[in-house]
């Protein structure tokens, strides 16, 4: 057991990625594994290195370089292949864990595995077992452990542990669970599993009832000391239970619960934005901790009740999460030294490239905007982490439209900082004729599925945020920017998502993704 401390599990990089539309390439991911280090978090599970030479090559890369700080995690069936595969991905960290699951419920044997009860003991004991030839630190999910019988679960979970697991994790693997019943799930294998102390109880949780967050943390209440989470609560179908959430009802009801976590809950709001920029998933405005709203007031009795003192409406500070408002900080005047000290409170760390990338940029809309803000600061570092994909790049373009008149674009294009190409369309309005541009000269048709802008600040010249999600050859791309110019941030956000279309034009034999505990 871990005493007080409840060990935080980010599966964004694995688990997370499986959500529809959310792939991440290698350095997209090692972008996320930076912050979820930098978050504090224990364990990273990076991914299924037996799915795909790209995965596999994410794994190596996270473990390389950040496994000395967080202890990096691969999954894996019970195969003798997917552990070996996980094992040689792992090679480089210094702190590793091999995450090895089997399905356990009645419904998963007879249906899927087609397997009966000593085969799925049998197998589970030979694949932690193996696991260990590459690692001490084995962790094992019985699949769809809360519909699996209890007799049955808590033989598992005995074998599974006398193999050499040091976690075990109770897998809500369909959101089919409630908090009292997945409290009973683990105090019933605490009191009837004799080797229980020799293991970490771990909660993995989905969202399909919308109870993720609460059954988790009724497996903290039972005496589970590891929480298996996401960022935003990414996750297959609903999603999984969100790591700010879990980490800051920990927190806030310290009375309550009486245990922590290691997460520097300052970067929260910093890491969420960032994953989803990365991922395309925007984050709803009433999401709990990290949501646009999630530290507004607008009725007036609990204006009046923050205004005389903050805890009459307000359980949490908005700095505690990192959140950044609506704050004026920064002006046309201020210097480099005063920007990189409101970053670095803001929750950011760039290197001095990163740094001085954005403080130009700020520069920018300081001649455009009179008023900066914290959230145009969040903005503007935002647009620059998504650039790592941009091969084509944006020199200018042109537009003309209105009443009577057919809407043309000319737009210029930047290919890896040499060749520049030209080429003008036209559309149904200025947007899109930028748009058909932008596919003419990458000659990359794509179909635009969905189109969002909102305004970062107030005032007519705020900045406009725009994300667009478009389909090539049936897969999914998102891209997102901002500009006080909305037709300019409309085709930078394309252009975003065309950039990641074109790095993945060559085909890919990938595996089918497993199914997840």
């Amino acid at each position: 057991m871990t005493g007080d401390r409840i060990i935080i599990f980010d599966t964004t990089l694995r688990d997370g990625e499986q959500s529809p539309g959310c792939s991440m390439n290698t350095a997209e991911k090692l972008e996320v594994a930076r912050a979820l280090v930098e978050l504090g978090v224990d364990v990273i599970e990076a991914g299924f290195p037996v799915a795909s030479p790209g995965d596999f090559e994410a794994v190596s890369r996270i473990a390389e370089r950040f496994g000395d700080r967080s202890t990096i995690c691969a999954l894996s069936r019970s195969r003798d292949e997917d552990i070996d595969r996980a094992g040689a991905a792992l090679q480089a960290a210094e702190q590793k864990r091999i995450h090895v699951f089997l399905a356990t419920s009645a419904i998963h044997r007879e249906h899927k595995l087609r397997m009966d009860k000593s085969q799925i003991i049998q197998r589970a004991v030979e694949s932690v077992q193996r696991a260990r030839e590459y690692c001490e630190d084995i962790e094992f999910s019985p699949e769809d452990a809360v519909r699996t019988e209890l007799d049955f679960l808590c033989e598992v979970v005995e074998r599974t542990i006398a193999a050499g697991a040091t976690t075990v994790n109770i897998p809500d693997t369909v959101g089919y669970a409630t908090p009292s019943h997945y409290h009973k799930v683990i105090r019933h294998l605490r009191e009837n599993v004799p080797n229980i102390d020799s293991a970490i109880i771990s909660a993995h949780c989905h969202d399909d009832l919308g109870l993720a967050v609460a059954n988790s943390l009724a497996a903290v209440e039972a005496g589970a000391r590891q929480v298996e989470c996401t960022i935003n609560g990414l996750g297959e179908r609903a999603g999984n239970a969100a790591l700010e959430e879990i980490v800051m009802a920990i927190r806030t009801r310290a009375d309550y619960f009486g245990v922590h976590t290691g997460i520097n809950t300052r970067k929260l709001f910093p890491t969420s934005h960032l994953v989803s920029s990365i991922t395309g998933m925007k984050v709803q405005r009433n999401k709990a901790i990290v949501g646009q709203n999630a530290f507004a007031h607008e009725a007036g009795i609990h204006q009046h009740g923050v205004l005389k003192e903050r805890s009459t409406y307000e359980i949490m500070r908005p700095e505690d999460v990192g959140y950044s408002g609506q704050n004026l900080v920064l002006g046309k005047h201020s210097g480099r030294a005063a920007f990189r000290d409101r970053i670095v409170q803001l929750g950011f760390e760039l290197d001095d490239a990163a740094l001085q990338r954005v403080f130009d940029d700020f520069i920018q809309l300081a001649d455009k905007k009179k008023e900066i803000y914290d959230s145009d600061i969040t903005a503007l570092i935002e647009n620059r982490l998504s650039d790592n994909l941009n091969n084509w790049e944006l020199v200018r373009f042109q537009t003309s439209a209105g009443t009577n008149m057919m809407p043309t674009a000319t737009v210029e294009l930047q290919k890896n900082g040499e060749t520049v190409t030209a080429d003008a369309a036209t559309g149904d309005g200025p947007i899109d004729a930028v748009f058909r541009a932008l596919e003419r000269i990458m000659q990359l048709p794509a179909r635009l599925e969905d189109f969002d802008v909102r305004s970062v600040s107030g005032g007519k010249d705020a900045q406009g945020e725009v994300r667009v999600t478009v389909s090539v050859s049936g897969r999914e791309y998102h891209g997102k920017a901002v500009s006080t110019d909305i037709i300019e941030a409309a085709a930078q956000a394309y252009l975003k998502a065309l950039n990641r279309a074109d790095a993945n034009r060559e085909p890919t034999t990938t595996a089918p993704a497993p199914p997840q505990p």
